[in-house]
This record gives structure tokens, sequence and C-alpha cells, in this order.
């Protein structure tokens, strides 16, 4: 199957901010049939089901996932035979629901060198009024559990995904988001599937262009959320994980690791 990874200036950005979105990717047909299948429901697969095993050939979770730009994203964050943790419909009837609190999905996760992902795909634009998933920017290495930042109502600099449709999402299982409300006149669908790595996620992508001075850039980015102090502890956590994705202990943005690192 052909597939198109992510480049390392991609890579930098999603462990930047935490998300990286595909405009468009998904073709036409898959997004005319994804209504259809979703309001008949998808089949639920046990917690752990490898991926080749839990949506069969020709479905449309499989198809959707084997698109490649979306294939070679998965590879490039998880790598190979990742597995299903859950997949769930959401759909967001007109002028119907309420705004999510701020959440992250991850729950008693003490890992420091691996995350989850979660594929999230858009068959149909989403306008403004459509409410769409709100994300907040480079908030998924805070270790918190679940709904503990549910009380937040606005941090400047906020996300409200507007996309056109057969767009989708990866995002770190860690990033702070939640469902709008809808104040369209037509239905907003969303299907989620998380995907638990079973591999180390090291160098998976194309590495070609890891010299590339605009991969410290991305890596170097700031939010306006951020407080003075506590957001410089971001850039640490992020040079981490980077030095833990690449096997590469040198790496450092402004000495950041380095000075604190043991002899």
């Amino acid at each position: 199957m052909r597939t198109t990874k992510l480049t390392s200036v991609q890579m930098a950005r999603f462990v930047a901010h935490g998300y990286l979105r595909l405009d468009g990717v998904v073709p036409d047909e898959l997004n005319r049939q994804a209504i259809q299948v979703f309001d008949q429901g998808i089949p639920e697969v046990p917690y752990g089901t490898p991926l080749r095993e839990a949506f069969p050939a020709g479905s449309f979770a499989r198809s959707l996932v084997e698109v490649p730009e979306v294939a070679g994203a998965l590879e490039s964050l998880v790598g190979q035979d990742p597995t299903v943790d859950h997949h769930a419909v959401h759909i967001r009837e007109p002028h119907g629901g309420e705004a999510q609190p701020l959440h992250g999905d991850a729950i008693i996760d003490v890992r420091r060198d691996a995350f989850d992902v979660q594929l999230m795909y858009y068959p149909r634009e989403v306008a403004a009024d459509m409410g769409g998933t709100l994300v907040v920017p480079g908030s998924h290495l805070r270790r918190t559990n679940e709904s503990d930042t549910g009380r937040y109502q606005n941090l400047l600099g906020q996300t409200r995904l507007t996309c056109p449709a057969g767009t989708v999402m990866f995002v770190h299982h860690g990033i702070w988001h939640g469902g709008r409300r809808n104040d369209s006149d037509v239905p907003r669908y969303m299907f989620k599937i998380r995907f638990n790595p079973t591999m180390p996620q090291v160098r998976l992508w194309d590495t070609a262009d890891l010299g590339d001075p605009a991969v410290e850039k991305e890596l170097d980015t700031s939010f306006p959320w951020y407080e003075p102090a506590a957001g410089r502890l971001e850039i640490y956590n992020r040079v981490k994980l980077w030095r833990a994705l690449t096997a590469d202990d040198t790496f450092d943005i402004d000495y950041w690791v380095t000075r604190v690192s043991a002899v």
C-alpha cells in the first residue's frame, strides 16, 4: 500500500502543537459514503484489537485508514501494526448539543517517551456556525487527568476547527479539547479512532529533512496562553519528547535540557 509519510517539520509541528491537520485528503467518494455508514453505526471492537483485524477489508473504516496521506501519517506517528483502543461516531444534531468542557483523553498515563494518537475525521465541511472541535494548541504535554481542565472556559489562542470535507486531524492523546454545540441547520459528523503504538516511536517518519532549521523553529513555538515562567517548561517537555522520537540525546533548544542533565 502506497503511503505518504510525514516530514520532520510536520512531526516537529505535531510535537509542539499536539495535533496535525490534513485538510481535504479523503476522496469525495468516501465522504459521501461516510454519512450512511455513520447513521447505521460502526460495530465496536475489543480494546487492543490490531488495526488489521479491527476493520474488515473493504469496510469504510479500513478504506479511511488506507487513504495514502492518512496511512502515512498514522505510521509516522505510531508505527506499523498499531492497536485500536476504541472508536466512536459523534453526531451533533442541528441546533443541538452542549459545548463539552475542556478535557484530555489521557487517563492514568505515566509514559514519558510514548503517546497514543486519535484520528478525527470530518466527512462534511465544518463551518463556523457548526461548532467544530475546540483545541488548545500546546496543551498536550501538561499532565492532567481527563476533565481536570473542565473549569476553564476560554484560553487565549484556542482554535475551533473549521475545515473542508474530507479533513483528518491527528491529535496527541493529552490535548485539551472539546466538541462545541452545533448552531447550524445541518448535522455535524465526526468519526474518532484512538490508536495505541506497539513499537518504539523512533524515527518512523521521513527523516530526510531532520536537519532543517524549520524543525527547531517549530519546536520553539510559543502560544499566547502560556504563562511567562511555566510556559518555558513546555519547551523542556518538547525537547525531551523530540530526543526520544529521534534517539538523539544531544538535541536541545537554548540549552534548556542540557543545563539540568546529569553529567
